[in-house]
């Protein structure tokens, strides 16, 4: 079954060359020219992935996204003119998937949708079960849910999968460039704070739970998830 994908994009020019580039590669797309009308198709349409214009009419690409982070996880590129630092940091902070800058090359988009879907799709199958149980910690990313000393702690889908990377591999250092291609899943180059404001607000929510593992910041490297007594 072909997967389908949502242009929420002003432009009439661009967004009917993605939406021919797509349905030539196979996809199955509807269109929205404004973010009220995205709201209202991602709910009817069902995308598996979404592409997201910032400047919108009605409702700009930030509140769209919110809308759609408020109970759905699906995959969101975005896209946008503005290649500024803060305009990355908000979207993945927001919880976009993936950014992309205008202009930009079809081939770009194609591979970076496919990149993306790929991610999306380890996260949902495979026989295990995305379950890491530690000391007064479940980091549960079936559910995306994170439970503190058994109390469940709202956690935007970012922040989970980041600590779930850690976790999975107690004890290990990853560089912040490290994380940003393995959890975001492209190389965003030049800005390793988006990992840093990530920790620091996982740290609010973990630090002093238990003495058994921590957070932990390698001075020049990057992170770890520290568990006592593993090699």
């Amino acid at each position: 079954m072909s997967k389908k994908v949502l242009i929420v994009e002003d432009d009439t020019n661009i967004a009917e060359l993605l939406h021919l580039y797509l349905e030539k590669e196979g996809f199955e797309t509807a269109v929205a020219n404004d973010g009220g009308k995205g709201v209202e198709l991602f709910r009817s349409f069902r995308p598996d992935l979404v592409l997201l214009d910032i400047m919108l009419p009605v409702m700009d690409g930030w509140s769209v996204l919110k809308k759609i982070r408020e109970n759905d996880k699906t995959p969101v590129i975005m896209l946008t003119a503005k290649g500024e630092t803060q305009d990355k940091v908000a979207g993945l902070e927001g919880g976009a998937d993936d950014y992309i800058v205008k202009p930009f090359e079809m081939k770009e988009v194609l591979a970076r949708i496919h990149a993306v879907l790929r991610r999306f799709g380890g996260d949902e199958s495979g026989s295990g079960e995305k379950k890491l149980s530690f000391d007064k910690l479940v980091i549960n990313l079936d559910s995306y849910e994170l439970l503190v000393d058994g109390k469940r702690v709202d956690t935007p889908p970012k922040e989970l999968e980041l600590l779930y990377h850690l976790a999975a591999s107690p004890n290990r250092v990853f560089t912040r460039n490290q994380l940003l291609d393995e959890v975001w899943g492209f190389d965003y180059f030049g800005d390793s704070r988006t990992v840093d404001v990530h920790i620091k607000r996982l740290r609010e929510k973990l630090e002093g739970v238990s003495d058994q593992w921590s957070l932990k910041t390698v001075w020049g490297v990057g992170y770890k998830f520290e568990v006592v007594g593993k090699q």
